[in-house]
């Protein structure tokens, strides 16, 4: 009874996260049990069921070719969380590779850091929608486009976590005892720095959800007629006035996911305090 009052108290502390963990739950779950919530094929064409309105048969209508709204929402879930998580993935290592060594020897950080700074000059929407123009449309391609477009803000936010953990004593203690710089970073730098990154990492994931939309919606993202949640409301917009529920459901999941990652981001940035501890 104890542990359910104090998990309670907790909860309360940390509404951002509960919130927003319970969306990010919602949107897995939804796109794991895909086959299992809906019976029809999200590509399955069917010519006499164009333009449904909601029903119990099409809880969500269907689209100009018949196709069942709700499946093709619930399988781009899977492409949209799919791309996400490789986008996390990537500009979490790619970032902490660089901002490692970028922070922890000051020969390399001028070089790296006036790269890094050439490629903030521009927005990272518009470095991923050159790059996938360039490479061309498809799930590999959006996930390289958007890991390299945003890597930059992780691996500034690791350089400044080395920088400051670097010259704590406990550092300085290994470095004098003979340590390798390997260990020291591993034991000392990268785990001191996991609050910010996994921070970042949440945000990340809202962006390249975000983004992904935002490039299949201008036609160089996922390449249709696989089911997107950005590329759903590019096909609805031909059709917003006679059917307004092809674009209002994938519209809904994009905005209810990517506002339960940042709400997830914002909590934990409170829970964790990316502010470095002062011991080792």
């Amino acid at each position: 009874m104890e542990n359910i009052k104090q998990s309670i108290e907790e909860m309360k502390r940390h509404p951002y996260i509960v919130v927003g963990g319970i969306l990010v739950v919602l949107a897995l779950l939804l796109a794991l049990l895909a086959p299992l919530i809906t019976k029809f094929d999200p590509l399955e064409i069917d010519a006499k069921n164009r333009l449904l309105s909601p029903s119990l048969i099409h809880p969500m209508g269907t689209d100009e070719f018949g196709r069942d709204v709700m499946s093709r929402v619930l399988y781009g879930a899977r492409i949209s969380l799919q791309v996400g998580i490789s986008v996390v993935l990537l500009t979490t290592v790619i970032g902490s590779i660089v901002g490692v060594i970028a922070g922890y020897y000051p020969k390399a950080d001028n070089l790296i850091m006036r790269i890094l700074d050439g490629f903030m000059v521009f927005p990272g929407i518009i470095i991923a929608i050159c790059l996938a123009a360039i490479w061309g449309a498809g799930k590999l391609n959006i996930i390289l486009a958007l890991s390299f477009a945003y890597f930059p803000p992780m691996a500034r936010i690791v350089r400044s976590c080395v920088i400051t953990v670097k010259e704590w004593e406990c550092v300085e203690s290994a470095k004098a005892v003979g340590a390798k710089n390997t260990y020291i970073i591993l034991k000392y730098i990268l785990s001191n720095s996991l609050s910010p990154i996994i921070v970042q990492a949440t945000f990340s994931f809202a962006v390249a959800i975000l983004d992904e939309a935002a490039l299949s919606f201008l036609g160089v993202g996922i390449a249709p007629p696989n089911p997107s949640w950005g590329g759903m409301i590019t096909e609805a917009r031909s059709f917003m006035a006679v059917a307004p529920w092809t674009m209002i459901f994938p519209g809904i999941a994009i905005v209810l996911t990517v506002l339960g990652l940042n709400l997830l981001g914002d909590g934990l940035r409170d829970l964790l305090d990316p502010r470095l501890q002062e011991e080792c």
